[in-house]
C-alpha cells in the first residue's frame, strides 16, 4: 500500500511491503497499522498530485514559458511598425511606446528586487503577470483618439513585467546548482529571442491578417493568465541559497542599504552590469530600426518602393523576427555549451566567453552597414551571425551574477542589473538612434539614398558600445575569481546563554 506524508492511504498502489510517501519510502517495519491509515479526502489527493509534479525541471520550464510571454507582448507594438512614417515620426513613436514601457520597467525593478529578497516571489510573479496581462488586453480595445491611454497602459504593463524579470532569475538560482543551473538559465533566456521574435511576427502578421494590429494584443492576455495559474500551482519556493554551498546558505537578511554598498562594491557585478547595458543598448536599437533600414536598403536598389497607402508590407518585421527567434536559440545554446567546455580550462571562463563573443558580434554588425547597399542577402548574414554572438552571453551574464552576489540579495542584483541596462541602453538608443539619422537627414531631406545612408551612419554608434561592453567583460575576467569567492564566505557563531541561544550571522560579501 502507499501513504502520502498525512497518512491517508491512496488507491491504485502495490501490495509490497515498502511502503511509499511524497519525500520518500519506509521499510515494512516502519510502515503505519490500519488503524493510523485513513481514506484521503479529494483535497488530499489534489495536494499530493500537485505536490509531485513541482519538480525543478517543471517550474524552470513554467518559468521559461513566462518570460517567452513576457517578451511577446514586449515587442508586439515594434512588429506593427509601418515603413510610411517619416524618421521624425518613428523617432516619436519609439519615443512614446518603447522609452514609456522600458522606464516605467526599470523605476519598477528596485521595488520588486527589494520584494523578491523579502517575500514570497512566486506569489509576486503570479500578481504580476495577471496584472499586465490585464492591462494588455484592455489597451487593444484603445482607438486612436485616445493615444495618450494607450501610451500610459505602456508605462503600466512595464511595472507588471519588471515584477517578472527581477524575480524570476531567483528562483532557477535556488532550484539549481553549478553547470544544471547554467543550462536552466540558458533554457530560461531562450525567451528572449524567442519572445522577441514571436511578437514581432505576431504584431506583423495581425496587421496583415486582420487589419488591425491591436488584434495581437489579445492574444498574450490569455496565455499570461494560465502561465500565472502555472506558476501559483506548480512552481516551488525554494530556500534562498538552498542549492549553494552549505556555507551559504544566509539565514538572516541586511537592509537595504547595506545591500546597495555591497553591491557596489562588487567589481564583477559592476561590470558585468555596464557590459549587459551595451548588449541593450544594441538590441533595443536593432529592435526597432533595422527592419525599416533593410527596407530602405532595397528602396535604393530598387526591388522595392517606397510605401504610401496601407497597409504596408511587413517582410522585412517577419523575416528579421524569425532570424531574431533562431540567432537567440543558437546563440543561448552556443553560449552555454562554450562556457561549459571553457570550464575545464580556466575558472575564467564565463567573463572571458561574454568578451570575446562581444568583441567578434561588433566585426559582423560593422559589415552590416557595409554591405547593405549592395546585397540584402549579404547583410541578412552578417545580422545573423552578428546577432547570435551578441545573445550567447544572455545566460552567462546571470550566472555570473549567481556566482558573485550572495542569494538573499540576489533579486535586487537582478532588479538592479536591469536597470542599469534599461537606463543606459534600450531606454534612450531607439530614439537617440533616430534623432542622430534625423539629423544626417536634414541636408537632404527627399533623397531615397540619403535617407537610407543617413539611418545606417546612426546605426553605426552601435558597434562601438558593443566594444565597450566586450572590454567591460574583460574587466569582470579580472575580479571575477575574488569576487566569487567573497560570494560563497559566510562566517557565522552562537552565543549560548540563559535562558536560550542567540544566533549572530556575518555576511562578508
Amino acid at each position: 500500500m502507499c501513504v502520502d506524508s498525512a497518512g491517508c492511504e491512496l488507491e491504485a498502489c502495490s501490495s509490497s511491503d515498502e511502503v511509499h510517501t511524497l519525500s520518500g519510502s519506509m521499510s515494512a517495519a516502519l510502515k503505519p497499522s490500519a488503524r493510523e491509515l485513513r481514506a484521503c479526502s479529494p483535497r488530499q489527493r489534489c495536494c499530493a498530485a500537485l505536490e509531485r509534479l513541482r519538480s525543478p525541471t517543471a517550474a524552470a520550464g513554467i518559468l521559461s514559458f513566462g518570460n517567452v510571454l513576457n517578451y511577446l507582448d514586449r515587442y508586439t507594438v515594434a512588429g506593427k511598425r509601418d515603413n510610411t512614417h517619416t524618421l521624425i515620426d518613428a523617432a516619436a513613436a519609439s519615443l512614446f511606446l518603447c522609452v514609456v514601457f522600458i522606464c516605467s520597467f526599470m523605476v519598477a525593478a528596485p521595488i520588486f528586487g527589494y520584494l523578491g529578497d523579502r517575500f514570497n516571489r512566486k506569489v509576486i510573479l503570479s500578481c504580476g503577470i495577471f496584472f499586465w496581462s490585464a492591462v494588455t488586453l484592455l489597451s487593444s480595445f484603445i482607438t486612436k483618439e485616445y493615444y495618450w491611454l494607450f501610451v500610459l497602459s505602456r508605462g503600466l504593463v512595464g511595472i507588471g513585467e519588471s515584477s517578472y524579470s527581477s524575480i524570476s532569475p531567483t528562483i532557477i538560482g535556488d532550484l539549481f546548482s553549478s553547470n544544471s543551473r547554467t543550462i536552466m538559465l540558458s533554457v530560461f533566456y531562450l525567451a528572449i529571442p524567442l519572445g522577441s521574435g514571436l511578437g514581432y511576427i505576431l504584431g506583423s502578421s495581425a496587421k496583415d491578417a486582420a487589419g488591425d494590429w491591436h488584434w495581437a494584443l489579445r492574444v498574450s492576455p490569455l496565455l499570461g493568465m494560465i502561465a500565472g495559474m502555472l506558476i501559483l500551482l506548480f512552481v516551488p519556493e525554494p530556500k534562498r541559497g538552498s542549492s549553494d554551498q552549505p556555507s551559504s546558505r544566509m539565514k538572516s537578511r541586511t537592509s537595504w542599504v547595506c545591500d546597495m554598498k555591497a553591491l557596489g562594491k562588487n567589481r564583477s557585478y559592476v561590470f558585468s552590469s555596464l557590459a549587459s547595458a551595451a548588449v541593450s543598448f544594441a538590441t533595443g536599437a536593432f529592435g526597432i530600426w533595422i527592419p525599416q533600414y533593410l527596407f530602405r536598403a532595397q528602396v535604393v536598389q530598387k526591388t522595392a518602393v517606397s510605401c504610401t497607402v496601407q497597409p504596408c508590407s511587413s517582410r522585412d518585421s517577419l523575416i528579421f523576427g524569425a532570424m531574431t527567434c533562431v540567432t537567440g536559440l543558437l546563440g543561448v545554446v552556443i553560449g552555454a555549451a562554450t562556457t561549459r567546455f571553457c570550464r575545464q580550462k580556466t575558472e575564467r571562463a564565463d567573463p572571458l566567453v561574454c568578451a570575446v563573443s562581444m568583441l567578434g558580434s561588433a566585426i559582423f554588425i560593422c559589415l552590416i552597414f557595409v554591405v547593405a547597399k549592395k546585397s540584402i542577402v549579404g547583410a541578412y548574414i552578417c545580422i545573423f551571425i552578428g546577432e547570435t554572438l551578441l545573445f550567447l552571453n544572455w545566460a552567462i551574464t546571470a550566472d555570473i551574477l549567481m556566482y558573485v552576489v550572495i542569494p538573499t540579495r540576489r533579486a535586487t542584483a537582478v532588479a538592479f542589473q536591469g536597470f542599469t541596462s534599461h537606463l543606459l541602453g534600450d531606454a534612450g538608443s531607439p530614439y537617440l538612434i533616430g534623432l542622430i539619422s534625423d539629423a544626417l537627414q536634414k541636408s537632404y531631406a527627399t533623397s531615397v539614398l540619403w535617407q537610407f545612408l543617413s539611418l545606417g551612419y546612426a546605426l553605426m554608434l552601435c558597434p562601438f558600445v558593443i566594444v565597450l561592453g566586450g572590454m567591460f567583460f574583460l574587466a569582470t575576467a579580472l575580479f571575477y575569481l575574488d569576487d566569487r569567492d567573497k560570494g560563497r564566505v559566510t562566517v557565522s557563531f552562537s552565543l549560548k546563554g540563559p535562558p536560550g541561544q542567540i544566533k549572530v550571522t556575518y555576511i562578508t560579501s
